[in-house]
């Protein structure tokens, strides 16, 4: 016996043609994404290829920076990103934590959700001018690493903080109820259900800061950061919290801008380890943040 046939009527093959459009339209504003990034990183990489080795990157800068490789500034960005991710990040969940899960609903809530929204969105021109004039003149610090790295984390605050809120916010209510009901208090509820489900979330926001914080330039360039500083290459730790350093982007700046008769790789070559960096630290992260969903119960 045959099996049953189904002829498609006029409704469902519409239909079909709908999702197909929709699919095509998809696909192409991917692409469309997609390509010119691919276009752009393989641009650079053929171009800075021919400087790009493990003496570029181990080596300081030389010759008025037309020689030698990137180390100070290697370095100098790599102190930058972890000092503000440890200043941004414990305080931006800290405050997403006591908004989402201890304020109440009220106008000044609505008010600092609003300011952080705003905050997200100033210029990083404007965060430079607060840095300088928060840190380096009123606080006293001068320009230096701690002041740099502290405009960074004002500058990315915003961000840990709208990403840990929602993702507090997705974890469902009948968790906390849950834990409520067996006589757990509300931190109690936080730390052990509701940050732990969260993660994830939360490791979105590190990684926007990681990525935004390593390739700002006018922040750095108002509150600590130099041309030029060369370090020792036997040294682990070769900056204090009180030193200038150099950072990629501002070294990718000068290279550009001030430098006559560099090569004509290197910038690309400079440009092409700090997105490999960004990059690198974005696809672990990303990695460790599908490992955390994983084992989410919900």
């Amino acid at each position: 016996m045959n099996p049953p046939t189904f002829t498609a009527t006029p409704l469902v093959r519409r239909k079909l043609r709908q999702e197909r459009l929709a699919r095509a339209v998809l696909a192409g504003m991917v692409l469309a994404m997609v390509l010119p990034l691919a276009a752009i990183i393989a641009y650079l990489a053929i171009k800075g290829a021919p400087l790009i080795s493990w003496a570029f990157l181990t080596q300081n800068p030389s010759d008025g920076m037309r020689a030698g490789g990137i180390w100070s500034a290697l370095v100098g960005t790599i102190y930058l990103v972890v000092i503000a991710l440890l200043v941004s990040a414990p305080v931006g969940v800290l405050c997403a934590v006591y908004l989402n899960e201890y304020a109440r609903e009220n106008w000044f809530t609505r008010l600092i959700h609003l300011a952080v929204v705003n905050l997200a969105g100033v210029p990083s021109i404007v965060h430079a001018l607060f840095g300088l004039g928060a840190f380096v003149l009123f606080a006293g610090i001068g320009r230096s690493i701690l002041a740099a790295a502290l405009t960074l984390a004002i500058m990315t605050l915003p961000v840990v903080i709208a990403s840990t809120k929602e993702a507090l916010a997705a974890v469902p209510m009948s968790f906390r109820e849950a834990c409520w009901n067996v006589g757990a208090s509300r931190w109690q509820t936080i730390w052990k259900v509701v940050l732990p489900n969260s993660i994830s979330g939360i490791l979105t926001g590190v990684i926007l800061q990681v990525s935004r914080t390593a390739g700002e330039t006018a922040p750095i360039m108002f509150t600590g950061a130099v041309f030029f500083k060369k370090i020792p290459d036997d040294t682990l730790f070769p900056y204090s919290l009180t030193d200038q350093c150099m950072a990629l982007s501002m070294h990718l700046y000068t290279v550009t801008t001030q430098v006559t008769n560099a090569p004509e790789a290197l910038p690309y070559a400079i440009a092409v380890v700090l997105l490999g960096a960004v990059l690198l630290v974005n696809a672990a992260a990303i990695l460790l943040r599908g490992r955390l969903r994983s084992r989410k119960k919900w």
